[in-house]
């Protein structure tokens, strides 16, 4: 018998052991010759990955703030399966499999749901006193440990996918999470709990309203349009001051500057010790045939490390149509999709991203729209300026603009109009440090300062717009990056008029949301 197979057999039977010990039944999955070795040796040694591959993912290793086996899998190296399999030999842990043995739900009650998405683990079972936690990250998990001493009993790991554990925490506490995600924010900030202070006076003066129009029809609808120019002169003016002081700025500041230095560092030259964060963008999708498989084409022209990126597609769970869309589309292990359960019949992208923010991985959060195309430096540069941006700065809006500018008149002049609204007026509001509008993509946060802030008003249909008061009435500043996000314009008019109508309704309802303490708006904002 050779020495190869004398190793195999003393894995096998090591891990055998371990299985009986847990109480568990089954063959041993089938894994890598194994030895004490680290886990790029174990792939290396049962022909899962070359040589050469596991030089290249240490050497990225040393910039990237990722384990090893992710590293693999992002490049396409290495299956999950193998990691595991890998993991579950090296650390002489059992391998289950959760969705043919769930987790015992009375377990999950140990700690809130809050800890499980934070450590990114479940209990499994309870064994002879000890209860089994399933965790894909073994070396992690003395944070475990450390978590629930004191009340709990001894706590031992199990190895299981990580895909599969936040599928069962999904499962086990869909119903708070979904409930949690329509109430993120705080009542006094939301529009879930709007209703007028004084409903007589306002019904009277609307019925006084009324009887006006009535009896002088003429000069009702003259002071309309009084008011209608002057709500437009205002924001003209608006306009104006945004576009002087970019350009006061730009001229200050059109000196020619360095480059800053490249993220990722070519091959031949000094590593530098800065590691890069995790960034996760979720993309929500509703009733999309088509596009799935043109966005995955998009994404993958990303050039950011594919190991610290996390693309979360986001769906409703009654969502059918996209789910089979997405079912007959090969998707990167850089890429999944997290379902969003019914809970109360409010069904909105920010409710839907309020409960796809707990299962993000990454330290910035991003939100891209189905039909965008990001230049596909875009992560690079976000990460780049959060590094060097004041603590104050918490979130970056990107250029939005159309690749259809050419289809009718009508995308014409939503490209002119985007043009100058991003480019010139935007970053001008910006710099004198007034409230930025956000727009629905190419957004990024720190994840901290928007768990803080609650993220997303569920009950807003102009929800970024929102945030970004909120933001600004918290101390926290916005800046535009010059980094283009390229989507589809209206063509047709009908599709515009409701677009603006939902528009000027979401607007609307911030405004009076907001307005319920002036004072206290005022002494927020100035």
């Amino acid at each position: 018998m050779s020495d190869q197979s004398v190793r195999f057999l003393a894995s096998v039977s090591r891990v055998s052991r371990v299985r009986r010990g847990l109480g568990l039944t089954g063959s041993p999955v089938s894994v890598p010759l194994v030895d004490h070795h680290p886990l790029g040796r174990h792939l290396v040694e049962s022909g899962v990955i070359r040589p050469d591959q596991l030089m290249r993912a240490l050497q990225m290793q040393m910039r990237l703030d990722a384990p090893i086996g992710e590293i693999l899998v992002a490049e396409g190296w290495a299956s999950v399966d193998d990691i595991m399999a890998a993991l579950a030999y090296q650390h002489e842990l059992a391998l289950v499999d959760l969705a043919h043995q769930p987790p015992d739900p009375a377990l999950a009650s140990l700690r809130p749901s809050r800890f499980w998405l934070k450590h990114r683990v479940i209990p499994w079972k309870r064994q002879d006193g000890s209860v089994l936690i399933a965790t894909a990250r073994p070396d992690l998990f003395w944070q475990i440990r450390a978590g629930l001493d004191g009340d709990c009993p001894k706590v031992l790991p199990v190895l299981a996918p990580e895909a599969a554990i936040m599928a069962a925490i999904a499962h086990r506490f869909a119903g708070p999470l979904a409930e949690a995600a329509g109430t993120r924010v705080a009542a006094r900030f939301s529009c879930r709990t709007w209703q007028p202070r004084r409903p007589v006076v306002l019904a009277a003066a609307l019925l006084v309203m009324f009887a006006v129009v009535l009896v002088a029809p003429i000069h009702s609808i003259a002071i309309l349009c009084l008011m209608a120019v002057f709500t437009l002169t205002l924001f003209l003016v608006l306009k104006l001051i945004g576009a002087v002081a970019h350009l006061l700025a730009h001229n200050r500041l059109s000196a020619p500057r360095a480059p800053p230095p490249p993220l990722l560092t070519p091959p031949g030259r000094e590593l530098v010790n800065t590691r890069l964060p995790k960034v996760s963008v979720m993309v929500p999708l509703f009733r999309e045939t088509e596009i799935a498989g043109a966005l995955i084409r998009r994404l993958t022209k990303l050039s950011y490390p594919k190991a610290l990126l996390d693309v979360v597609l986001v769906l409703e769970e009654h969502d059918a149509l996209t789910r089979q869309t997405l079912a007959g589309t090969n998707l990167p292990g850089w890429i999944r999709v997290i379902e969003v359960p019914a809970h109360g019949g409010l069904t909105t992208k920010p409710r839907a991203m309020n409960y796809a923010l707990d299962f993000c991985k990454g330290d910035i959060i991003g939100v891209w729209d189905a039909e965008d195309a990001p230049a596909p430096d875009q992560i690079e540069q976000i990460v780049a300026r959060f590094a060097q941006a004041p603590d104050d700065v918490v979130c970056l809006q990107g250029i939005l603009d159309y690749y259809n500018p050419r289809t009718n008149w009508l995308a014409r002049c939503f490209t002119i109009e985007y043009s100058s609204w991003f480019r010139i007026v935007l970053p001008g509001i910006a710099r004198i440090g007034l409230v930025v509008p956000l727009g629905g993509t190419t957004l990024f946060f720190r994840r901290q300062v928007l768990e803080d802030l609650g993220g997303w008003d569920a009950h807003n249909v102009t929800e970024d717009a929102d945030l970004g008061v909120r933001l600004c009435r918290a101390g926290y500043r916005t800046e535009l990056i010059d980094t283009v996000t390229f989507e589809e314009a209206n063509c047709r008019v009908w599709p515009w008029v409701r677009q603006r109508s939902r528009w000027l309704k979401g607007f609307m309802v911030t405004y009076l949301v907001h307005m319920r303490e002036p004072r206290q708006l005022w002494a927020n904002l100035g």
